[in-house]
């Protein structure tokens, strides 16, 4: 046998166990030998002419237990039934060691010098611990004591003489080895992997260059063309010569085995990091963290209001607010995702004279068995139809709207009794809708709901002398800000959308004590939120400030495929139609299907979200049935293929997906190229923060997928000696679930069968 370990990875626990089970002359005879080429312990075994491998130590310590004659049963006993709970806990134990979790390891240790699960006999688990708690020089007494209670086990002092003192701090491949990394102000090498080797390359660089630490970390970027990550020198404000500045401090930068080789290219300081311990971290990160990975507490303790969708009670929902939805949900989950406390808001359009038009077209042109199977299409056909008759008949229809709205607004039982009606019965609608499309809202409100915030709004108006008189009218005079005026009351006393705004901020502020609240409105409505903006901050109110407005362009060509309405149900049940169409081309992979109908809603849904997402969101965009549903290019419909593919991958394997792999059998560009990627997701989640655009999301993801087809080509899992398939079976689960977090961040469904 031979026993290769790398520099940073001593087999104590290994070497106890076979002194445990063998003694001394155990060890004698298995060949030790330090290896920069494995990532991790790797036993290599020769039995009946053919040699194989025994990966991790884990692997190792189980192998060695059941080669171990029946009196040391108790190290590992897996023929004993009773004793699967046991396993269970010593398991979980070896988990924790090769994930280097020192919490669970520090919490394992017992209080007294005794084993982990007996008094008088040692398990596996109890050598891995002590072996990993060396590694780490962990802390308190207790841990102390615990370790050198089992230093003093004649197995342990057996492994502890067996390694030469030479090995025991080497360094790789001539590089100083690094085993502290300091985080830098900002940074998160915890929950974000690149950050480790960025606090790397950040420190060396201010201490060579005397640049602020801040700065050296916070403009690392991905490299383009040369090395991995690189700095520009310009915004560090150096003085002189870039490209001198860039040369001077790249050569005197000390390469380590985190990074390995540092290059001047012009003005960039460019770093080549090592992409063997990379790997290793990334995709035990993404293990351990699973549909966390990504997420951060950058805004813990801090709360934000999202306001979006907003649809007007009797209007169509349309391509307008089907985007202001989509992308307000977005913006919703990527706040979650930077650790904010999120509240998603649902303001409808619920008050105004448009329900006194709809009372008076109710009254004439309603239904009741129609208005409770579709309460929206209803109420908008008979908005339509009185709104026609109101074009062929004068101002009357007007005038009693008016009054009817009035009557609304003074508290008339009868007039709200119906307006109530067409709220509830629309909202279950809507809610209806919004689950379709992967959305959920913490409250639903609208402009009926603020009236008390809108009377004190214009007594503060008034009492602050904002207010300017016009023919009856009441309005706030903006011209010094270039904003024009902002009505805020007609002379017959009613209220318009501004008023209710102002009241509704001021009430949401005391209700939440937001650090932010933000509206996702079209761009239409720029001067609308900048007036509202303008004048609560006029008021006095200084969080006015934390008041955003997210905007975005229009849609054009959104109508049905038979050129009808605009109403987005109609618009889904389209999509949902067209792709249970493509679906049934292939008989073969639609029989597995269990739920055709839903997975051709779910992709036809990732079709339309992406045809948004695609471009920057103040774009204008046509919307393109053809284009939405291809299979090629960067589509929704690809996007759920090659995570459908990817879990296809682990289905069809014959062994299941473990950690327990060596890593350094994942070696080739495309495997470096995938997991690089990988690793810059957390970064992705936080810069996107800055500009709320979904499209970032949206290229990252493209970038994980293509990455994952060039890999298809030369990574194959099937026919692959079983060290090898399970190195890449792993590296592929690990970008299924990058890709599926940046799918969930977009409110996509990720698919697992297609």
């Amino acid at each position: 046998m031979e026993l290769l370990y790398p520099p940073s990875q001593l087999p104590y626990a290994e070497l106890a166990v076979i002194a445990q089970t063998q003694g001394e002359k155990g060890i004698s005879a298995i060949s030790l030998k330090v290896s920069e080429d494995v990532s991790q312990p790797t036993l290599k075994v020769q039995q009946d002419g053919r040699t194989f491998k025994v990966t991790g130590t884990s692997s190792i310590l189980r192998y060695f237990a059941r080669l171990a004659s029946a009196q040391h049963a108790y190290l590992y006993n897996e023929s004993n039934a009773s004793s699967s709970s046991l396993l269970s806990s010593i398991d979980a134990i070896l988990d924790a060691c090769r994930l280097a979790d020192a919490k669970s390891l520090e919490a394992a240790v017992p209080k007294s010098n005794t084993f982990l699960y007996s008094a008088d006999q040692p398990t596996i688990a109890d050598f891995a611990l002590w072996s990993a708690l060396k590694a780490t020089n962990a802390g308190n007494d207790q841990i102390k004591n615990w370790v050198a209670h089992m230093d003093a086990l004649p197995a342990c002092v057996a492994a502890l003489k067996s390694i030469p003192q030479s090995n025991a701090g080497g360094s790789s491949k001539g590089l100083k080895e690094i085993t502290d990394i300091k985080a830098v102000p900002g940074s998160d090498p915890v929950n974000n992997v690149l950050d480790k080797f960025k606090c790397l390359i950040a420190t060396q660089v201010s201490e060579i260059s005397g640049a602020d630490l801040d700065k050296c970390f916070g403009f690392i970027e991905a490299a383009k063309g040369v090395g991995d990550l690189a700095i520009p020198v310009p915004p560090l404000k150096l003085g002189g010569n870039p490209s001198a500045h860039a040369a001077d401090i790249c050569a005197k930068f000390q390469p380590n085995n985190y990074i390995t080789k540092a290059e001047a290219n012009g003005i960039f300081m460019c770093f080549t990091i090592d992409h063997a311990i990379l790997n290793q971290l990334v995709i035990q990160t993404i293990w351990n963290k699973r549909e966390s990975y990504g997420e951060n507490v950058l805004g813990k303790g801090k709360k934000v209001v999202v306001e979006f969708s907003s649809p007007n009670i009797a209007k169509p929902f349309h391509a307008g607010h089907l985007r202001s939805t989509i992308i307000g949900a977005f913006i919703a989950n990527l706040y979650k995702m930077n650790g904010w406390d999120v509240v998603t808001m649902n303001y409808l359009g619920d008050w105004g004279k448009q329900y006194g038009i709809l009372a008076i077209g109710f009254e004439k042109y309603g239904n009741e068995e129609k208005l409770l199977e579709d309460p929206i299409k209803h109420l908008y056909d008979v908005y339509v139809q009185i709104n026609k008759d109101a074009e062929e008949e004068g101002s009357d229809i007007h005038d009693k709207a008016r009054a009817y709205f009035k009557r609304m607004e003074d508290g008339d039982e009868e007039a709200l009794n119906l307006w109530r009606k067409f709220r509830d019965l629309s909202i279950v609608k809507y809610k209806e809708t919004y689950a379709r499309l992967n959305v959920h809202f913490d409250v639903y409100s609208g402009e009926s709901q603020v009236t008390e915030g809108m009377d004190r709004a214009l007594k503060k108006l008034h009492e602050q002398n904002l207010l300017v008189e016009s023919d009856g009218a009441l309005m706030v005079d903006l011209k010094r800000e270039k904003l024009n005026v902002a009505l805020v009351q007609k002379k017959d006393g009613t209220t318009l959308y501004i008023t209710r705004d102002i009241g509704a901020a001021m009430e949401r502020y005391e209700k939440y004590k937001f650090d932010k609240m933000i509206y996702v409105v079209a761009s239409q409505q720029d001067l609308h939120l900048k007036q509202l903006f303008t004048i609560l901050d006029k008021m006095g109110y200084d969080w006015a400030k934390k008041c955003e407005h997210v905007n975005f362009g229009m849609v054009t060509g959104m109508s049905t495929r038979k050129g009808t309405a605009v109403f987005l149900d109609q618009i889904l049940a389209d999509t949902k139609e067209s792709m249970h169409n493509v679906m049934q081309q292939n008989a073969q992979k639609y029989a597995q299907i269990e739920d055709p109908e839903q997975v051709a809603d779910d992709i036809g849904i990732a079709a339309v979200k992406i045809q948004d997402f695609a471009a920057k969101r103040v774009k204008n965009y046509d919307f393109n049935w053809n284009r939405m549903f291809s299979f090629e290019g960067d589509t929704g419909p690809y996007l759920q293929y090659a995570h459908a593919r990817l879990c296809s991958v682990e289905r069809n394997a014959p062994f299941s997906v473990t950690l327990d792999v060596d890593f350094t059998l994942l070696k080739e560009k495309e495997a470096d190229d995938l997991l690089l990627l990988c690793s810059q997701w957390p970064d992705q989640v936080k810069q996107t923060l800055k500009s709320v655009e979904p499209c970032n999301i949206v290229i990252y993801a493209f970038k994980v997928a293509h990455a994952v087809s060039a890999a298809w080509e030369k990574l194959w899992v099937v026919n692959q000696e079983r060290p090898i398939a399970e190195a890449r079976l792993l590296m592929y689960w690990t970008a299924r679930v990058v890709l599926g977090n940046a799918m969930r961040l977009l409110g996509i469904k990720p698919l697992e069968r297609m």
